[in-house]
């Protein structure tokens, strides 16, 4: 005779299996969730060729006195001294190196080629460094760069046109590095916002024709250019807050042109070849602040117009030949603009020019309409005797030119 197990007991059975199972699934999971917690994440494709390239840069760098570099080991580059991350601009969740800040760190090296797999550089900062040779063509992979800071170093070779390939620069210095040859055309074609090439070997001369242009800071100082400024100079009227072309051995007169850059602060054009009057069409420029034309050769009457000027605070005019001082120009002082009008040929001012000095410059006026750039007007003689020209002097910095500085 069977014996039918009692509804208790197989209600405990059933219990007894479903705790069995439960107790299972919840011990694989567990185990699941523990394999998965510690299993590492993929890959940064990006990071792993920035880990690439950066040790690739650490390799070039011969020279590290302060020990920068020293932590730029592992995989973890954003860790890096000197390297910042941040999200992609394509994908949010993705970590990128987005820039190189080594300035002022006397870092000694070159610049590898593989620098050109860090495709989202937005800057590179070297300021003040000694890395030296030229600049490898594959920085123009770098289509997200910004801002390029290579002042103040021992870069060589012919005008880096590397850089005229790149679509979003808008911030460019080469000032106080060894770089050769003439200025490409294009590069005042670029979008950019200021241009500093300034304390190089940049010889031939200013290009003839500059296009419509955005930069607001143009300086050319100290190089070898030549040439005169071209009336096309104009095309930066809409920008350009800041013109420094001293000691460029320019020559022929100011264009009147100069005029048209309504937006302009700073006009520096001191210690060059300049002849001529002062274009009456400078006292246009409602927001010029300084105005430097010392270390020339250029002749007539200071005009009334510049010197009153609204928000002008530094006239320099010294070591030329200007005979007259119109109206309150005589007495800036009382105007409260600083100034300095020695070595001219103005009469009863102190340290002026020598009487024969001046007789000699009075003797050979310019004509700017008929002046040849070249230093020769349609007459045949020289504006101003050879014997006569001022002797150079070094010109001073501006804050604009000095490196570190922007």
């Amino acid at each position: 005779m069977k014996t039918m197990a009692s509804p208790s007991f197989i209600i405990s059975l059933a219990l007894l299996i479903l705790l069995l199972h439960l107790s299972s699934s919840f011990s694989a999971a567990s185990h699941h969730h523990r394999q998965h917690h510690h299993r590492p994440p993929p890959p940064n494709p990006k990071l792993q060729q920035a880990y690439v390239a950066l040790q690739a840069f650490k390799k070039v760098i011969y020279s590290d006195p302060r020990n920068f570099t020293t932590n730029w080991i592992g995989r973890e580059v954003c860790k890096y001294n000197g390297i910042y991350c941040s999200p992609s601009p394509h994908d949010n969740k993705t970590k990128v190196v987005a820039g190189i800040d080594l300035n002022g760190v006397d870092i000694a090296g070159y610049l590898p080629d593989e620098l050109g797999l860090l495709s989202d550089l937005a800057l590179i900062h070297l300021n003040s460094n000694r890395f030296c040779g030229i600049l490898p063509q594959t920085l123009s992979n770098l289509s997200l760069l910004f801002e390029l800071d290579l002042s103040n170093n021992r870069f060589v070779g012919p005008f880096p046109t590397v850089v005229l390939s790149l679509p979003s620069l808008k911030y460019l210095d080469l000032r106080y590095n060894e770089f050769e040859g003439s200025l490409p055309p294009q590069l005042f074609a670029k979008n950019l916002d200021a241009i500093f090439i300034n304390n190089n070997w940049f010889s031939n001369v200013v290009p003839p024709s500059f296009v419509t242009s955005t930069a607001s800071v143009v300086v050319f100082a100290n190089n070898k250019l030549r040439g005169c400024l071209p009336p096309s100079i104009s095309n930066f009227a809409n920008t350009l807050e800041e013109l420094l072309l001293i000691n460029t051995s320019i020559s022929g007169c100011l264009p009147p042109e100069v005029g048209y850059l309504y937006k302009l602060k700073v006009l520096d054009v001191s210690h060059n070849n300049l002849v001529g009057p002062i274009p009456y069409s400078i006292a246009g420029l409602a927001h010029l602040e300084q105005l430097n034309l010392a270390h020339n050769m250029m002749s007539g009457v200071v005009p009334m117009g510049v010197c009153v000027l609204p928000n002008l605070v530094n006239f320099t005019f010294s070591y030329n030949f200007f005979c007259e001082e119109e109206g309150i120009c005589g007495n800036l002082s009382s105007n409260g603009i600083a100034f300095d009008d020695r070595r001219n040929c103005l009469p009863e001012k102190p340290k002026q020019r020598s009487e024969k000095e001046c007789e000699a410059a009075l003797e050979h006026p310019v004509d700017c309409f008929h002046y040849h750039c070249g230093g020769v007007p349609s007459g045949g003689s020289n504006a101003i005797p050879p014997a006569m020209v001022p002797a150079a002097a070094t010109p001073l910095l501006s804050p604009s030119m000095a490196p570190g500085n922007a």
